[in-house]
């Protein structure tokens, strides 16, 4: 673990394009090229990162201190690079979209629009170089505030419905739950840093986990209970209503920033409930992952009698979330027991399991994406009269759309 300002570039370049944005709000080509070329910048210098991850070393800086224990500070790791770069190069992928997007529907506030979509990026880079629960919480906040906007963005009434029930559950949960657990952990550890480098004992010392095993217990579940941008039942049904947002904005909830937001930050404090137990115990964090695995069987039932590929789609994350930290988490108390004995399938099955956050995001623009333009080409029939025959009218866009159906 070494110290470096270099961490505090991807961030920069993602809190000063919003700023740029603005500036060139009366030029759309300057406007729309801040974001393509914040993205291609952002993702560079997110993988400059690489070399030092790969050879096992966390980058650590701390920005400022607000008192003891508490402070603003970033850590690059590997769990938290995934997470940056594929928000990162799926920016530039989405920012493409959305200019021919809003352009051909000449929608308004498209400078809002930009600047807020911008802002969520730099909440969820945020969110994945952060080295304590405070600056995680901070730019959770910044992600929630900054979407808000952009799933009210027709100015309807059933878009101010989805926001407003939108900005309840998220404001809501992290207010009630997340913030109290992180009031709990400062008082039993005295700290919010999240030890990144040691996976054995997590936040939570060996000492106070003894002592005080109930408020251990409660703070985690607080935790959990917090993150409902991971659509964690029964704080999921936000999901299917956000769905009036625009198109780009239902990829970017899914796929780049919110939803992974909740799922990596739900990763985080996983892992910090994570301990040892005595054989035949599980830890908080294995039982966690055991339900939201039972959540899985749970939601695989038809979403309706009638074909509906949209209404599919919405729901379609409440169904895979539980894959990514169950997998993951599944995989760490086999990744404990066998570290000391060198088994490489152990390490690998973690590294593997947390590879399914970037496959799932990469599958699900592409499956938000191709759903829009067939629905744009046949605005005129029905949701599923105009599904028969369309593989053969639009081959490439069905076929990317297969393929990514593919994704677990």
């Amino acid at each position: 673990m070494f110290e470096s300002v270099r961490i505090l570039l991807p961030v920069a370049v993602t809190l000063i394009a919003p700023l740029f944005i603005w500036i060139f709000r009366r030029d759309i080509y300057k406007r729309e090229a801040v974001s393509l070329v914040a993205g291609a910048v952002t993702f560079l210098c997110v993988l400059s990162f690489a070399p030092a991850v790969l050879d096992g070393q966390i980058m650590t800086y701390k920005v400022f201190t607000i008192m003891e224990g508490i402070s603003v500070t970033f850590a690059v790791d590997g769990l938290g690079i995934i997470f940056a770069l594929v928000a990162s190069f799926l920016w530039m992928f989405a920012t493409s979209y959305n200019i021919g997007y809003m352009r051909g529907l000449n929608e308004h506030a498209q400078t809002r629009y930009y600047f807020c979509f911008a802002v969520a990026i730099f909440g969820a880079v945020g969110v994945s170089f952060a080295a304590n629960v405070f600056t995680l919480y901070l730019f959770y906040e910044v992600i929630t505030v900054f979407t808000y906007p952009l799933v009210a963005h027709h100015e309807d009434a059933d878009a101010w419905s989805g926001a407003r029930k939108y900005i309840v559950y998220l404001m809501g949960t992290s207010k009630l739950f997340l913030l109290p657990a992180m009031v709990l952990t400062y008082v039993l550890c005295g700290t919010l840093d999240m030890h990144l480098g040691d996976i054995v004992t997590g936040m939570f010392p060996p000492e106070v986990v003894a002592e005080h095993p109930t408020l251990v217990t409660v703070t985690y579940v607080l935790y959990i209970a917090g993150l409902a941008k991971a659509a964690l039942m029964p704080f999921h049904n936000w999901l299917p209503s956000a769905m009036v947002a625009p198109t780009p904005v239902s990829a970017l909830l899914h796929a780049v920033a919110v939803v992974k937001a909740g799922v990596f930050s739900m990763s985080r404090v996983m892992r910090l409930g994570l301990r040892r137990e005595p054989a035949g115990q599980g830890s908080l964090s294995h039982r966690m992952a055991g339900r939201r695995a039972d959540e899985l069987g749970h939601h695989r039932r038809p979403t309706s009698g009638r074909l509906h590929h949209r209404r599919g789609l919405d729901h379609r994350p409440v169904q895979g979330r539980p894959k990514g930290p169950a997998g993951l988490f599944h995989g760490l108390p086999a990744l404990l027991r066998h570290h000391r004995r060198g088994h490489a399938h152990a390490a690998g099955g973690a590294r593997a399991a947390s590879c399914t956050s970037p496959h799932h995001a990469f599958s699900k623009i592409t499956l938000f994406y191709g759903r829009w333009r067939h629905l744009r080409r046949h605005a005129h029939q029905g949701a599923s009269a105009c599904m028969h025959g369309m593989g053969r009218r639009m081959p490439w866009t069905f076929g990317a759309f297969a393929v990514a159906s593919l994704s677990p």
